[in-house]
């Protein structure tokens, strides 16, 4: 039951941070689309700042629950490491986010919102695979 319940708790953190994965780069072509609107742009970054403090929340309660998976209940395994690579490259990619909405503050011009938008794209072919090595296992 416990491992059930821990297994759970893990997943759900994992869905509000993959939210967050995927909402942060829509702000940001908004805001690049927004043009030279300031009340709009200055929501936008409130929100884009609002939900990236939420998004490390929601990391560091899914990775507490992801190591006592690994330490407690021993889940390992070849797949692992190969999901652990994967979940490192999006949380630099939300990183990476992250610090183009602080460059905005600073004035700081973003991406084309075409660019954005494939930016965008890249969690999603990630999620994907890891999705598959946590079902299949495959090694």
């Amino acid at each position: 039951m416990a491992y059930m319940l821990t297994k759970t708790a893990h997943l759900v953190f994992v869905i509000a941070w993959m939210a967050t994965v995927f909402y942060l780069p829509r702000i940001l072509v908004n805001i690049a689309e927004a043009g030279n609107e300031p009340a709009v742009r200055t929501r936008l970054v409130l929100m884009g700042r609002r939900l990236y403090r939420f998004g490390h929340v929601m990391f560091a309660i899914m990775l507490v629950f992801g190591l006592v998976l690994w330490m407690h209940f021993q889940i390992s395994g070849g797949w692992l490491h190969v999901k652990l690579l994967l979940v490192t490259l999006m949380f630099v990619h939300y990183i990476v986010a992250g610090r183009w909405l602080k460059g905005v503050d600073a004035g700081r011009p973003l991406p084309s919102g075409k660019a954005l938008r494939w930016f965008n794209e890249v969690p999603v072919l990630l999620l994907f695979v890891v999705v598959y090595l946590v079902l299949a296992k495959p090694f």
